[in-house]
């Protein structure tokens, strides 16, 4: 098949499920079919574990979106697609720069669209062809026509045949979700990737090449090699040390000192910020000085082992503010905000094994953004498959915290737990349950194509 086929097959079948319907199944039937398409057509570019993997990721996001039907089931569907898209036709460029791709070619397509050589197929119209176009078209359908007339007023019935049918269509918005679908569709299907991403493309390798290992450069053009070095040490020397200081104060604060409870949520929110925020400075520092052909610099043995020393307690510091982070929700129970700060935690320790390993192994600064970026899309991956809402929701009725029934309403995916809770307490119709429950009676009422699936599986009250 040709970019043109894939094209308007795609948009046929995005027309046929989404006109005058919400977004809802049809978007993963969307996902499953170009999934399809990729897998079916492009099967002898899978080459590699990473393929399979990004099909079985694709699918199963297919199916969240399709139970869910929320944002980050939306997100995990729409990246690992592209990803799987990206890797499958442009498997020697590195995956960080589909993102800034999936913008650019979301803006350019606007105009690309009207470059129509570009998927358009070149055919020559020749003797041969007007021929067939007459004999086999024109003449028939003259004839025909001419007939057609003439029967039609001999006889009623006959043209009753003909006339007083009407399609029931909103022409309007068929256009709309036509011109949508063919925008998308086109943009998938009819990427362009400017050449300077494959010229860029070797400065996001993992490993250094041999002239890299070599050419040692220093940083500022006042400070040679050995200075710089001497530097680093001095500043890790002392950045390790006021860390070390700051790890005894910031539990002293945490874990000893009498806090009022009041000014416990706003406490632990400014230590969060700060230790994220540390966090994404003390990667800057090691990705500031270990660059180039200082990886490999045989006297810069005392830096590495500074560097290490100083991510080994970043560690630290983040599994401090994790156990400060559970003791917070131990007071006031769970909410997504408070999951989300573990989900950073998380990211933030990959980072710096990341951090680590490329010290270890001498790695190119593009390996930690190659490797992170792998790591934020398994996070949103992994939480588009949980019920959060039904964890929050347990969890704060076992703990007997956070269980306002406004709150509690507010969640996703939690009803049965929900409705069980306000029964026993007796908080029927109070508070915006009514709504809750409007909004559930509403999602079952939509047609097939517009369901999530979830809310089928919940009785109607």
């Amino acid at each position: 098949m040709k970019k043109l086929h894939f094209i308007l097959a795609s948009t046929l079948v995005f027309t046929l499920l989404f006109y005058n319907e919400d977004l809802g199944l049809n978007w993963a039937l969307f996902g499953i079919v170009q999934i399809g398409l990729i897998c079916y057509f492009f099967q002898e570019k899978f080459t590699s574990r990473i393929h399979l993997l990004l099909v079985v990721a694709s699918v199963l996001s297919c199916f969240a979106f399709a139970w869910y039907g929320d944002f980050p089931s939306f997100c995990a569907m729409s990246l690992s697609i592209i990803f799987l898209q990206f890797k499958t036709q442009e498997p020697k460029l590195k995956l960080l720069q589909a993102f800034p791709l999936v913008l650019f070619n979301g803006i350019t397509s606007l105009g690309r669209i009207f470059m129509f050589s570009q998927y358009l197929p070149k055919r020559r119209i020749n003797n041969g062809f007007i021929k067939k176009l007459i004999a086999y078209f024109v003449i028939p359908l003259l004839f025909l026509g001419l007939f057609l007339v003439v029967y039609s007023f001999a006889s009623d019935h006959f043209l009753s045949l003909f006339t007083g049918y009407y399609l029931d269509i909103d022409v309007w918005q068929a256009i709309v979700i036509f011109a949508l679908g063919f925008f998308i569709s086109f943009t998938f299907w009819n990427y362009w990737i400017p050449e300077i991403c494959y010229e860029k493309n070797s400065l996001l390798d993992n490993n250094f090449d041999d002239v890299d290992k070599i050419q040692n450069k220093n940083s500022f053009l006042f400070l040679d090699i050995d200075f710089e070095r001497r530097s680093g040490e001095i500043t890790f020397f002392l950045l390790n040390a006021l860390l070390l200081v700051f790890i005894v104060t910031y539990n002293y604060e945490q874990f000893f000192e009498v806090v009022k409870k009041s000014s416990l949520s706003s406490d632990t929110h400014e230590r969060v910020n700060a230790v994220i925020l540390s966090i994404i400075m003390a990667v800057g520092v090691i990705l500031f000085y270990f660059k180039g052909g200082f990886n490999f610099d045989e006297k810069a043995i005392y830096l590495k082992k500074l560097a290490k020393i100083w991510i080994v307690l970043n560690g630290i510091l983040i599994v401090c503010t994790i156990i400060k982070n559970t003791e917070y929700i131990s007071f006031y129970g769970l909410t997504y905000k408070r999951l989300g700060v573990f989900a950073f935690l998380i990211l933030a320790i990959i980072g710096l094994i990341i951090s680590y390993l490329k010290i270890a192994k001498q790695k190119t600064n593009a390996f930690l953004f190659n490797q992170m970026m792998w790591g934020f899309y398994g996070i949103v991956l992994l939480t588009s498959f949980v019920n959060w809402g039904a964890i929050i929701t347990y969890y704060n009725i076992e703990v007997n915290k956070g269980v306002e029934p406004v709150f509690l309403s507010g969640l996703n995916f939690n009803d049965e737990m929900r409705r069980k809770f306000i029964q026993e307490n007796k908080l029927d119709g109070q508070y915006n349950e009514i709504i809750r429950e409007k909004e559930i009676l509403k999602n079952q009422e939509r047609s097939f194509l517009s369901k999530a699936f979830y809310y089928e599986f919940v009785n109607t009250k």
